[in-house]
């Protein structure tokens, strides 16, 4: 029976870490020779393996074999360290990455609230998802400088962002509500909202009121009648469908106030042959 024995060539890239109490050159010319650092694998390759034909000497085939499987057991721990780090690396860049942003659809909905504070302009853009969930705001003013616009435009950037990233509605509102800044008081447009200590204070009380229901926030009474369209009979899907297809915001939830009845309208439709 013939025996043969394996020779495997590997490059191994080690790492040393020394602690050292002062640095000078005496230390660093000192720092081969000392066996106090922290040893750690970085890499090992495969370069060759070699095949050899072993003769009748048998005394050395045992030591040869035990020193080969120490070898081979000391890398394969020191590679499965190795990948256990990289997969550990992998996993927490996956977790990263499944917050993942939700962009909006291409086609949203959403409305336009126009209303002035004091002698200042505001126009308020919301987007939505399909769902009714609001994903995005803009923020145009008038008679403001160009630094002002473009602050407002990045803030509201900012906003669409970690609203589209998952942070609630609720966080903004409960931060932004009541802060006072120039311009302030009275606010023409909007029927629920009298006044406001600033555009901050006016926009995210709109989004409130609109989004989240809060009508704690609102200085007039909704005037529509509070049904709930989800709780609706089997008969009366039509409220249901022309729900998935509005803007939230825009009916605040009072879909029945907004809907135009045309039952009495006719359609002629002529059909060319």
């Amino acid at each position: 029976m013939k025996k043969f024995i394996v020779e495997t060539y590997y490059t191994c890239t080690f790492k040393t870490v020394h602690s050292l109490n002062d640095l000078n050159e005496s230390e660093l010319s000192k720092i081969d020779s000392r066996t106090d650092g922290d040893v750690e694998v970085i890499d090992v390759k495969l370069n060759n393996r070699k095949t050899k034909k072993l003769g009748d000497k048998s005394s050395k085939e045992p030591n040869i074999n035990k020193t080969t499987e120490l070898i081979d057991q000391k890398i394969t721990k020191k590679v499965n360290n190795s990948n256990t780090n990289i997969t550990s690396k992998i996993t927490n860049n996956s977790k990263i990455k499944n917050q993942a942003r939700f962009k909006m659809p291409d086609r949203r909905k959403g409305y336009i609230q126009k209303a002035q504070i004091g002698d200042h302009k505001v126009y308020l853009h919301t987007g939505e998802y399909d769902d009714g969930k609001i994903g995005e705001i803009f923020i145009d003013t008038n008679k403001e400088g160009e630094l002002v616009k473009a602050m407002m435009n990045n803030f509201a950037i900012a906003i669409s962002l970690g609203l589209q990233y998952g942070v609630p509605l609720e966080e903004y509102v409960d931060a932004f509500i009541d802060t006072k800044f120039e311009p302030s008081g009275n606010v023409l447009g909007n029927d629920r909202i009298l006044s406001a200590s600033s555009i901050l204070d006016y926009v995210f009380r709109e989004l409130a009121i609109s989004y989240l229901g809060k009508e704690e926030l609102a200085h007039t009474p909704s005037i529509a009648i509070t049904k709930d369209i989800n709780n609706q009979k089997a008969d009366n899907k039509f409220l249901n469908i022309v729900k998935n297809i509005t803007s939230k915001g825009f009916v605040r939830s009072n879909l029945e106030e907004k809907l135009v009845d045309l039952s009495d309208v006719r359609i002629n439709l002529k059909t060319k042959n």
